[in-house]
């Protein structure tokens, strides 16, 4: 009996193993580009292996994802809003922001082209085209990154779109995969990174239309949550993350996702950014 006893109590205590092993673990808030897109797919197993932490993604728009650290409901934040995760840092939530990689966002539309805009090169103009004609757009209207790059496109453009809401100028408030789906029902133009056009299989008639444009670039960057403000942050394995992900292993890693051969994110931690 004692020695059936002790063996239960082996099997017992190494199937607890796996489970306390799993506990360590870091909640991550980021965009839905990076989820979509399939990096994180890529990457964070690595980052597991290498460290033994777990990451846990809630994967939302930019805005979103930040408000999910103000309220310390996750340890890290990977997001592409420069502005807005200075913000975020300002304001005693979180950081320092380090700058971790980057791709950059094209202009789709369908494949007719009634606004005209293919091989402008030149985000604003196209806009603008888009906006005289009154052609169908689709906007993600979530606060993400990708939507506040949207809208500083437009007032750049010198464009009011909201003008046009309801009637060609179209917010889904969803993520980048969903808008992409409208603008292939609809036939419609919308603003998408690179990396989750890529991924993206449902095109239809869109294509890559406007593509180059300096102000097209979209940078990413990595905060880890205050403990300050949030004594419950798991600072150690954030900030081990942090240092794996702009470190040469992440970076690594980063570079080495690749669709069809195409390189989607390329990172640039060492860089101003």
């Amino acid at each position: 009996m004692v020695k059936r006893d002790l063996l239960l109590g082996l099997v017992l205590a190494g199937l607890a193993l796996p489970a306390a092993a799993q506990e360590r673990f870091i909640t991550l808030a980021s965009t839905t580009s990076t989820e979509q897109s399939g990096l994180f797919g890529h990457i964070l197993p690595i980052f597991t292996r290498d460290s033994g932490i777990g990451v846990r993604v809630v994967a939302l728009g930019t805005g979103q994802a930040l408000d999910v650290g103000r309220r310390g409901d996750a340890d890290v934040v990977l997001v592409h809003d420069r502005a807005a995760e200075e913000r975020f840092a300002a304001e005693g939530y979180g950081g320092p922001r380090r700058g971790v990689m980057y791709n950059d966002f094209v202009l789709i539309g369908p494949a007719a082209d009634p606004a005209g805009i293919a091989g402008t090169g030149d985000v604003a103009v196209a806009l603008r085209r888009i906006a005289a004609q009154r052609a169908p757009f689709v906007s993600r209207g979530d606060r993400s990154g990708t939507h506040a790059a949207e809208l500083r496109l437009w007032q750049e453009a010198g464009t009011d779109p909201v003008q046009g809401r309801g009637q060609w100028y179209r917010e889904v408030g969803q993520g980048m995969g969903p808008a992409l789906n409208t603008a292939a029902a609809q036939e419609a133009y919308l603003l998408s990174d690179r990396g989750t056009w890529l991924a993206f299989r449902n095109r239809q008639a869109l294509r890559i239309l406007v593509e180059g444009d300096r102000r097209l670039l979209n940078q990413y960057g990595v905060l880890a949550v205050s403990p300050q403000r949030h004594p419950g942050a798991k600072t150690r394995e954030a900030q081990a993350f942090i240092n794996w992900i702009t470190g040469a292993a992440g970076q690594a890693a980063i570079a080495g996702y690749r669709i069809d051969g195409e390189q989607l994110f390329f990172p640039n931690a060492g860089e101003p950014g």
